[in-house]
């Protein structure tokens, strides 16, 4: 089709840095396959000047990440995933004394974790490695206007991918789950509402250590989100803030939800489906004793972004003064022209899409709003935060909980049944 096409006329990204070249010296050790050495890299003089974020940390997971998938993709695809795999990681060193100062630390190192599991899930949530780099690597990402300032909260230029700061315990937590994870996602071939994990990598510069988790952007690439909910389907102490009602776009809860009358209004064959996927989605996290997580409710007003684009309106979701018509600015801002590429980037060069319409290809969380609906809307619902484990930290602040609200009452910390099923319950019922 056309992006067969597309693909073999467009340059490999990888190109545009040069993987670095003239780094010094730099020594790329992997154990993607058993007992390798310690491979020292010799590069040659670099031809094309790098990418440059201001943000030196975001730098070196740019370069890592464009590393990683150049090196990848020289790697045969195994038959089967094996045990080791779940284990894995590949490592780069860099010292890059007095050359490219002005774009990366001086010295730095990357690693990615489970990089043949990552490159397999992405097969199996439909995103090519070109794309994905192209994503990342393309231009600088972009601080999300989500970011509560606990850590880093990132969007792709092209708002296709969440970058998202975890800890080295979210690191252990996700290894704990990985393969579980890859089982139920080869068993349900990638139809999910979990998060689409993509990859996993540590950045260490100034010997500080930052570990960012790669996932799917639940919300549109171009349908601007104009309100959204998070909700867990607990009632005490689920209503927004007033200093998070003041924000362009609140975080509203359960307790909003109910307040605003809000309903979802899908056709009974769309409700089915949603409802199919969820229940298998909990009872996966139920077998993994995980808990805590909600379901991310974006709501795209067809008719408003109409209006708006009549008006001439500025809509601005923060970091973008450039967005209006209530579509994103985004797969054509690339710092190197307009040439469609990244996960959403062929789409720019098929047919344009009209108000409230969507690839579903890349907006895989949306559903449209049935005919008949009180608003022309788009939903898009996703399930986020699946890495608490029902721990010694969860079972002291349910017993908390439990003698300030009283052992009936509606808290979100319960055990991973209970809240699996009060979830689902209180979902099944947010549709009109």
């Amino acid at each position: 089709g056309s992006r067969g096409r597309w693909r073999t006329s467009c340059q490999q990204p990888g190109r545009l840095f040069a993987d670095m070249a003239a780094l010094g010296n730099s020594a790329t050790t992997s154990n993607l396959a058993p007992k390798t050495k310690t491979k020292k890299k010799h590069f040659v003089q670099q031809k094309v000047k790098v990418f440059r974020a201001s943000d030196p940390v975001l730098s070196v997971f740019m370069w890592g990440v464009n590393h990683s998938i150049n090196d990848l993709s020289q790697v045969p695809v195994p038959v089967m995933l094996l045990p080791d795999d779940f284990k894995a990681n590949t490592k780069v060193k860099v010292n890059n004394h007095l050359f490219n100062k002005e774009n990366l630390p001086g010295h730095f190192k990357f690693k990615e974790y489970c990089p043949q599991v990552f490159r397999n899930l992405r097969e199996r949530f439909g995103i090519e490695d070109l794309d994905y780099q192209v994503s990342l690597t393309r231009s600088p990402p972009v601080r999300s206007f989500d970011d509560q300032g606990e850590g880093l909260l990132l969007n792709s230029y092209d708002r296709t991918l969440v970058i998202k700061q975890i800890s080295s315990e979210d690191v252990a937590d996700m290894h704990n789950i990985l393969s579980e994870y890859h089982q139920h996602i080869v068993k349900c071939h990638g139809s999910t509402l979990l998060p689409q994990f993509l990859g996993m990598y540590r950045m260490s510069v100034d010997s500080e250590e930052t570990y960012l988790l790669v996932m799917r952007n639940v919300f549109s690439h171009r349908l601007l989100v104009h309100r959204k909910y998070d909700l867990k389907g607990s009632l005490v102490d689920r209503e927004a803030s007033d200093k998070e009602r003041v924000k362009e776009l609140p975080t509203l809860k359960d307790m909003d939800f109910r307040n605003d009358m809000q309903k979802v209004y899908v056709t009974e064959e769309q409700k089915e489906k949603f409802m199919e996927k969820l229940n298998k989605d909990v009872e996966f996290l139920v077998k993994l004793k995980i808990m805590d997580y909600s379901l991310l409710l974006g709501i795209h007003d067809i008719g408003r972004a109409e209006r708006e684009e009549e008006e001439g309106g500025e809509v601005s979701n923060e970091e973008e003064p450039e967005t209006e018509n209530g579509l994103a600015a985004g797969a054509t801002v690339g710092s190197y022209g307009t040439s469609p590429e990244g996960i959403a980037g062929y789409m720019s060069s098929c047919k344009p899409l009209g108000p409230g319409e969507f690839d579903p290809y890349v907006d895989v969380y949306a559903v449209r709003s049935c005919p008949g609906a009180p608003q022309r809307e788009v939903y898009f619902m996703g399930l986020i935060d699946v890495l608490t484990q029902y721990d010694t930290k969860k079972k002291a602040a349910h017993a908390a909980k439990t003698v300030k609200h009283g052992a009936g009452a509606e808290i979100s910390t319960v055990h991973p049944e209970q809240y699996a099923k009060r979830f689902r319950d209180f979902i099944s019922n947010i549709f009109a």
